[in-house]
Order: structure tokens, then sequence, then C-alpha cells
């Protein structure tokens, strides 16, 4: 189970950085369109997608390392007023919602890039490239973060990490 969680927990982090470098190669894309319009002042014929599928890769790709870190917008209001065995279900229901959502949505995302993997799609503009490469980051992020959420379900469960961050002694009620 440590193996597991510890594993999933890897994985979420080396998506945090390939996160990061899509959203530095997206910085560099913009810079490089600067330089190439006003100062070169030449046509740019890539940078503006190039820069749109790497923003979006970097946000799907991103998730898993967002939820493993908590950084997500989360109103814990209510769970601060729970006793312990409360916010274990609170925490669940919503990591069980949470983990369909994903694989609902995940599915809908692979379904999405086979179709355009198997009809050749390609982007309607000059540079043209596969609308296969950007659209697999809907089901691999999507997947991953639902593979997070199994981590974080099991580690809730058999009491490796306390629901919302906070232990039983936090209200001292049960």
């Amino acid at each position: 189970m440590d193996s597991f969680i510890a594993g999933v927990r890897t994985i979420s982090r080396i998506c945090g950085v390939v996160s990061v470098l899509l959203l530095l190669a997206a910085v560099l894309a913009v810079c490089h369109l600067v330089i190439v319009r006003y100062i070169l002042e030449a046509s740019a014929i890539w940078q503006h997608e190039f820069v749109t599928f790497a923003v979006i890769g970097s946000t799907f790709i991103g998730s898993p390392y967002v939820l493993l870190t908590k950084g997500h917008v989360n109103v814990d209001l209510l769970p601060h007023y729970l006793g312990h065995r409360a916010r274990m279900a609170l925490a669940l229901i919503a990591a069980l919602l949470s983990l369909t959502f994903c694989a609902i949505v995940g599915y809908v995302g692979f379904e999405l890039w086979l179709e355009a993997l198997t009809n050749g799609w390609r982007a309607e503009t000059v540079w043209s490239p596969p609308l296969w490469i950007p659209y697999l980051s809907i089901p691999v992020g999507l997947g991953l973060v639902a593979l997070q959420y199994v981590a974080d379900i099991l580690a809730l469960i058999t009491g490796r990490e306390a629901p919302f961050g906070m232990t039983a002694e936090a209200k001292g009620h049960e």
C-alpha cells in the first residue's frame, strides 16, 4: 500500500515538472513570437497555436500535482465544525465524487483523442499540427488525477492521512 501511494505521488510530482516545462516552452514561444513579428517583421505561423496547446496541456498534466499538494481551491469551513467521523465521511464522499467525475471526463477525453488519432484530425491553420497530440493531455491528465484520488482515498481509509489534514483532536469531539 505504501509503495502504491508513494509511486502515485512520485508520478504526480513528475507531472508537476512536466507542467512547468510546458509553461516555460509557452513563454519561450511567446518571446519568439514577439521577436519574429515585431523585430524581424515576419509572419508568425505556429506560436499562437503552440502556446494554446502548451497551456492546455500544462493545465491537464499539472492537475495531479495540484491535487497532491492540495493546491486547488478548497472551502473547508464545514469540516472545521464536524467531528472526525463526519469529516472522514465528507472527505471520502468528496473524493469519490471527484474520482467519478475525473474518470468520466477522462474516458470522454480518451474517446476524443482516439477519434482524432484514427481520423487524422489536424488543426485548420497554416501550421496544421495533428490534434491527437494536444487532445492526449485530457485522458492522461485526468487519468492521473483519478489515480491520485485513488491514492488519496486509500491513504484516508488506512489512516495514513487525516481528512482535510485535520486530526481527530483538532476539534476535540467525535
